[in-house]
């Protein structure tokens, strides 16, 4: 089907060709068009064009006016103030659009012109390490902005890049060889409920002991040191070995995407060991294009705005002095890969802000080698995870948050406010399957609807509330127009262009109509928040169109198919853009 415009596009066009019309000069100047409080619209460009002219800005906004063909989408326009243009639209013509997008399954929203392929690095856990609440934010924002790019038609490859290589792992694999049965036998921690817990609990037992052996004997810990080169040079049973705890740790991080509800594919993860082949050969680029130096000893990129406390240029290392190799070589090897083997146009790494001078150097170094095109790799930083005491997120004796323990919690919340709000005869089955739902769209929605680069404060009270801006509101809105549904009857949501609409239809509306700007803007940008501070003010209205606008009640049968119209697809809209968010949407609360 093709594209539904918005009317907020189709109006930007009427005004644009009007003011080429009037003003051939300015063929190319923008209108400067906007949803206004004053009117359905409001144009400002004529004041910067008049400036810019020397004219009279509301002289200019007559001439607009003037030039403006009479057609189909506009009632109304009027000149105010200084030279504002107020633009009213017909409600035949805000209906029409809405009937259109509706029988469109995506609902009106485009296609990408010119879509590419992105590479997206996110939720990076490390193997034989818990998931904490640090990994909360890449692996939700990450998955949404997947989710919104595919929606736009882009081909999106996902990368985990998980820590899955260095010297623990030499420790790791030394107390298996000597303890051979280590990871064989079942957990024996209590409430290790799914084989995702139970393979962490082994894990946790693994190095602990492995831990407690290399920091007591020192014989082990020479053993251990000498196990790191054999896994480095690919020795069989060291692999062999590695692999497993590998496949542990996998079986641990499923579990945990299962709980959060996100699709994480073992394909798409790529860990730092990957690339391990390829560390030698950037190194030897790096340097005989001179675009690394030996320093010390360490293979250094510096950089002129890169220094130091003490004023000393603070150089990218990219390998040790000791012939290792850090994180630099790693991420300068996966571009390498992205780009040359998987044909990115695109590179994002939604990681942490504090690692934003390590990115920035990285991608400067690779740009530097001819690796990297020029704004093709992007960092979608984050801010930090806090408690309500505003330091960051930790348990009251100072550890860090086990991802699974939060999750677990924030449904045992949602599991109070569903079981509040249940019918009787409501199984507790059914209670606990709506609480997965709420409670962890909960989670995801309060991480989501920031500003990715804030911090923002973990308080599960607020997040399972009905009231505000979370995602319970926006599920509650979907499931009370679920239940005008059931209640309807024979009545059928049937669209009314030629009725006149009134002002809380309107604002309704003419919001519905906006879900597809929304949806490019978010997914152009890489900003999910756009999304839910859509769909919030998508609930709010429909609060208020259901508190005046009588549905199943309404005066005429047209009036109460047109609001149920109106019904159906603020339904479909909260249902897709929660979607995209990785949110459900219970038909009932």
């Amino acid at each position: 089907m093709a594209t539904v415009p918005s009317l907020a596009a189709t109006v930007h066009q009427r005004v644009s060709d009007a003011l080429s019309a009037a003003l051939p000069e300015a063929a190319s100047a923008d209108p400067l068009l906007r949803r206004s409080d004053r009117a359905d619209f409001q144009a400002n460009g004529m004041l910067a064009l008049a400036k810019q002219l020397k004219g009279n800005p509301r002289e200019l906004a007559g001439k607009v006016t003037e030039a403006l063909p009479a057609n189909d989408e506009i009632a109304s326009i009027e000149v105010s103030g200084p030279g504002f243009l107020n633009i009213t639209v017909a409600d035949e013509a805000i209906m029409d659009n809405l009937a259109a997008r509706r029988q469109d399954p995506r609902l009106g929203v485009p296609y990408k012109d010119d879509p590419g392929t992105t590479v997206i690095d996110y939720s990076q856990p490390n193997v034989a390490k818990e998931m904490h609440v640090g990994h909360l934010r890449s692996t939700v924002i990450g998955d949404a902005v997947v989710q919104l790019l595919e929606h736009r038609g882009e081909k999106v490859i996902r990368r985990h890049h998980i820590g899955d290589w260095g010297t623990n792992f030499g420790m790791l694999i030394q107390y298996l060889i000597e303890h051979p049965h280590e990871l064989d036998h079942a957990s024996d921690t209590a409430g290790a409920k799914d084989a995702g817990e139970a393979a962490m609990a082994r894990l946790n037992r693994l190095y602990k002991s492995s831990r407690a052996l290399f920091d007591s004997d020192e014989a082990f810990k020479a053993r251990a040191r000498d196990r790191v080169p054999a896994l480095q040079s690919g020795d069989p049973d060291t692999l062999a070995l590695w692999h497993k705890i590998v496949d542990e740790s996998k079986t641990y991080f499923q579990g945990v995407y299962d709980e959060l509800d996100v699709e994480i594919r073992d394909t798409d993860i790529v860990g730092e060991s990957a690339y391990n082949d390829a560390l030698q050969e950037v190194v030897e680029e790096l340097e005989e294009s001179g675009v690394a130096v030996r320093s010390e000893g360490a293979l250094c990129v510096f950089f002129e705005d890169v220094k130091g406390p003490d004023g000393t240029p603070t150089p990218l290392i990219v390998q040790k002095s000791n012939g290792g190799f850090g994180y630099a070589a790693t991420d300068l090897a996966a571009i390498r890969n992205r780009v040359g083997e998987l044909k990115a146009d695109t590179l994002l790494y939604v990681v942490d802000a504090r690692q934003s001078l390590h990115f920035r150097m990285v991608f400067e170094t690779a740009r530097r080698a001819g690796w990297l095109p020029e704004d093709t790799a992007r960092q979608l930083p984050f801010g930090t995870v806090l408690g309500k005491d505003g330091k960051p997120f930790k348990t009251r004796e100072g550890e860090t948050v086990r991802l699974v323990d939060l999750l677990d919690e924030a449904v045992e919340r949602a599991a109070a406010v569903v079981r509040e709000k249940a019918d009787d005869g409501v199984t507790e089955d059914e209670i606990r399957a709506r609480a997965e739902q709420v409670g962890i769209g909960a989670v995801k929605y309060a991480d989501l609807s920031n500003s990715m680069t804030r911090d923002y404060v973990f308080d599960l009270d607020r997040m399972v509330s009905l009231q505000g801006d979370t995602s319970v509101y926006l599920q509650y809105a979907y499931a009370r127009v679920r239940s005008i549904f059931r209640k309807a009857g024979a009545l059928r949501p049937v669209p009314h262009p030629e009725l006149e609409l009134a002002p809380a239809e309107r604002a309704l509306a003419l919001h519905l109509d906006a879900f597809g700007d929304t949806l490019v803007t978010a997914a152009d940008e890489y900003e999910p928040h756009k999304v839910t501070a859509y769909l919030y003010e998508l609930a709010t209205l429909y609060s208020r169109f259901f508190e005046n606008c009588p549905v199943l009640k309404a005066d005429t049968t047209e009036q109460a198919e047109n609001r149920l119209f109106l019904c159906d697809l603020t339904a479909e809209v909260l249902h897709q853009g929660l979607a995209l968010l990785g949110i459900r949407t219970p038909e009932r609360l």
